[in-house]
């Protein structure tokens, strides 16, 4: 019998684990650098936990499950803001302000399986709590934009889409929206690049709006600006005054130098309901225009969680779409993994006795030594191993003793044991 994978899930050879890891490195790298410090959580939660960020809808989305006579519904993480939550509400009078956490967790959902999406993903959350203001969400959106151009996109690579809620939902009343319409208009604009036009208008129609309102919704929602063209966005809203939590977030990306890299879209809300203000998303430029990052403020989730009044903003980001974006577009590294400093091997039979002895040396050293594990005695055959697991030196060992050849170069020459640890380092 041939066992498969679950549907939806990767296994992790060498190759793969050597981008993985090399991803999870920079999601690390790039965090701290810009201050944030990493957490995680279980693996698993209840799933009364999940219900609570998000309703009993998310239930269907879920890998859930009971244990045998138990009484507590459990479920596979399918994200960690609800644990992040939960975590920062249980300490929250103890934790220093602001909380600067990052994370790189696995992550589940109960989905159909497509180019870009599988059911098992590791993603990255940054997440900045404690710290009201447009300051706070430019240095979130700032991280996102670090790591972009540390993998080696660019701004013509990528945008980050920037809205806000508020100056939706007013947009939305000025048309005539009924209040409590907002969050299904919301929602409608959250799936709008999964729909027709038609499909698009007739939903927004079912809103309650007029056939001018719909085309105006239509209109306003499908235009973006350069993110130093406030003005023209303004008389395009019909607004007295420019919105001002979108001029000072502008201010802070300008005051950052990273306004190449952003522009407005009203279209961009973010279905889920916590979010409270502030939203982005990181949008692949051109036809495809895949998101690769989504995030905003979520100034109410803490409380929800028994936590006091906290403002919040984070964003997460799925490894899959951006593995996916990187080889599209040619960007993957074309060497990965743990390079061998040294690669030993013996040329006769009485240097064979010695070859444990030296990786000994080299490894209690911290260098990265391999060896032969061939009988053959062919130094030819044996050189081309080395060069196949990208040794940066082999070490040919003889009855005569040591000699060590710079596999870059093709220098080689007689070494002394003592000198070997030296001689190999990086």
């Amino acid at each position: 019998m041939k066992l498969q994978p679950p549907k939806g899930t990767r296994d992790f050879y060498p190759a793969e684990m050597a981008w993985h890891q090399h991803l999870l490195d920079a999601w690390r790298r790039v965090s701290v650098r810009n201050g944030f410090e990493q957490v995680e959580g279980p693996v698993f939660e209840t799933l009364e936990l999940y219900k609570v960020k998000s309703g009993d809808g998310i239930v269907s989305e879920l890998f859930s499950f009971r244990r045998a006579n138990g009484k507590t519904d459990f479920a596979l993480r399918p994200e960690f803001t609800p644990t992040l939550a939960r975590m920062v509400a249980a300490k929250a009078n103890s934790l220093q302000k602001p909380i600067k956490w990052f994370c790189t967790p696995n992550a589940c959902r109960a989905e159909r399986p497509q180019r870009g999406r599988l059911r098992e993903f590791w993603q990255w959350n940054v997440d900045l709590l404690g710290l009201d203001g447009p300051g706070a969400d430019a240095e979130v959106v700032f991280t996102l934009l670090d790591f972009l151009q540390e993998v080696g996109l660019t701004a013509e690579h990528v945008k980050v889409k920037l809205s806000h809620r508020d100056v939706v939902a007013q947009v939305l009343a000025g048309l005539g929206l009924a209040p409590e319409r907002t969050d299904d208009a919301f929602k409608l604009l959250d799936g709008r690049d999964k729909m027709e036009a038609d499909a698009f208008a007739q939903q927004a129609g079912e809103l309650g709006l007029d056939a001018a309102a719909v085309a105006r919704f239509t209109e306003v929602s499908g235009k973006t600006y350069a993110i130093g063209d406030i003005a023209t966005l303004t008389a395009d809203l019909g607004l007295d005054t420019p919105p001002a939590d979108l001029v000072a977030l502008v201010d802070q990306l300008i005051a950052f130098g990273v306004a190449d890299w952003c522009e407005i879209d009203l279209g961009i809300v973010r279905g889920l309901a916590y979010y409270t203000g502030t939203v982005f998303e990181a949008h692949e430029t051109g036809n495809q225009s895949r998101a690769i990052a989504g995030g905003g403020r979520y100034d109410k989730l803490i409380e929800l969680f028994g936590g006091p009044a906290m403002p919040a903003v984070g964003f997460g980001m799925g490894d899959v779409v951006l593995t996916n974006l990187l080889e599209d577009k040619g960007l993957l590294p074309a060497e990965l993994g743990d390079r061998p400093d040294a690669f030993v091997f013996a040329t006769d039979d009485a240097g064979a006795a010695d070859v444990a002895g030296i990786l000994a040396v080299l490894r209690r050293a911290d260098r990265h030594a391999r060896m032969s594990y061939k009988a053959t005695r062919n130094v030819g055959k044996l050189l081309k191993d080395a060069e196949k697991a990208h040794a940066r030196f082999a070490v040919l060992v003889s009855a005569g003793g040591l000699e060590l050849k710079n596999l870059e170069t093709g220098e080689q020459r007689p070494i002394d044991r003592g000198e070997l640890v030296v001689a190999t380092a990086r």
